[in-house]
């Protein structure tokens, strides 16, 4: 008789230990989250669902980005981010600045964010709240959650119909040509980085003069 144990997938020790790793720095943060009263808009207050494509940049790359967008939307500007929360949530903590953002994302657990959630799915790109005027948006930030070109070109109607002009788009370095085709942004010098590593290597495109680059 075989050995019952034969069909049960063994998992390699190697990630085995990222798992226990992964576990290990979730209680951290489950533990942080109590002891520390907590910020409602830190990136730790929702996980990366990978299933949904969703990787969260490092702190310093959203802090770069967010300062960007700031500067580019000047004065008493409006910033929309699409499908980039951990950029949203870094405006957020700069609360009281003359600025208002707002973000639109597929992830429903976003909608804690009351009145600046707007659910989005790249799919129906148009299908958005009468609210949301055309051309209202001085900067429009968007990180679309696939690298293929249909997402790309999907998001980019909803771009092209939120901003005033400006974008900072979030992307593989493979969609660089795409990027150009679909929205007329040049890759920035800015090397993005993200709280986990990915196998794909992500830049940042724009259409104005930026500090990215």
């Amino acid at each position: 008789k075989m050995d019952d144990d034969d069909d049960i997938p063994q998992l390699s020790s190697h990630t085995l230990a990222a798992l226990q790793e992964f576990y290990l720095e979730q209680q951290q943060r489950e533990g942080m989250k109590t002891s520390q009263g907590f910020n409602q808009y830190s990136i730790g207050s929702i996980e990366e669902d990978w299933q949904l494509s969703q990787f969260w940049y490092s702190d310093e790359t959203a802090s770069c980005l967010a300062k960007d967008a700031v500067q580019a939307a000047g004065k008493g500007g409006r910033i929309a981010c699409i499908s980039a929360p951990s950029v949203y949530q870094k405006l957020k903590e700069q609360d009281g600045e003359d600025f208002s953002v707002c973000i639109l994302e597929y992830d429903r657990r976003f909608s804690v964010y009351g009145e600046e959630f707007i659910f989005y799915d790249y799919n129906h790109p148009l299908d958005l709240p009468e609210n949301l005027l055309p051309h209202s948006f001085d900067i429009v930030i968007a990180d679309p959650p696939y690298l293929s070109e249909e997402c790309l070109q999907k998001t980019a109607e909803t771009i092209k119909y939120l901003t005033k002009g400006k974008i900072l788009l979030c992307t593989g370095a493979v969609m660089e040509e795409q990027a150009a085709k679909y929205l007329g942004v040049k890759m920035c010098k800015f090397i993005p980085k993200h709280s986990r590593n990915l196998a794909n290597e992500f830049r940042c495109y724009v259409n104005y003069a930026s500090g990215l680059d």
